[in-house]
């Protein structure tokens, strides 16, 4: 069984404490662009927060951004006020802990470039083994402390190899 109609990962969605600042980051730095913006959504006299978005009832949602990065999945990006007040940046240990990977053709420009831009990229390039042999990845931060990861495999993956195993890569066109 599978879940019916399924086609893929449409966007992800994710919240920042200052959007102005994850704005000039995704559009400035990471080459985002900002294809909408709504806001503010404020329920004062129901339970709609709590029902629909699992946040307090009272929480503000000051605003929203839709980001396109050009291949791949969208991003929502949100800023709430939250009534219940804020919790600090999940580690990927931690439950609900995340990264964001961009792929890129050439690993070594793009941390050159990231750098230059006074990214924090953490520790150097990465040589994945077993099943991922043939990629590297590096993981850096945005201005927020959100972790992101670099990600390159341009003659594929070890387990591409299986016949199986039919997902994209940027050795493969698209059929």
């Amino acid at each position: 069984m599978a879940l019916p109609g399924l086609r893929g990962t449409d966007h992800i969605g994710f919240t920042v404490p200052d959007l102005d600042e994850a704005d000039r980051f995704l559009v400035d730095v990471l080459g985002c662009v900002r294809v909408y913006s709504l806001g503010p959504f404020v329920h004062e006299d129901d339970d709609w927060m709590a029902e629909h978005l699992g946040v307090h009832p009272r929480t503000v949602m000051r605003r929203l951004h839709f980001y396109r990065c050009a291949n791949g999945a969208n991003f929502e990006v949100f800023q709430y006020e939250a009534a219940d007040g804020q919790r600090p940046q999940p580690r990927n240990s931690d439950l609900g802990g995340h990264h964001l990977a961009f792929y890129v053709d050439d690993l070594d420009e793009a941390v050159a470039y990231l750098r230059h831009e006074g990214v924090e990229v953490m520790g150097e390039p990465t040589a994945s083994s077993s099943a991922s042999t043939g990629q590297r990845w590096v993981y850096f931060r945005s201005p927020w402390g959100m972790q992101f990861e670099l990600v390159s495999y341009p003659h594929g993956k070890a387990y591409e190899q299986d016949a199986q195993v039919l997902l994209w890569h940027p050795a493969r066109p698209a059929e």
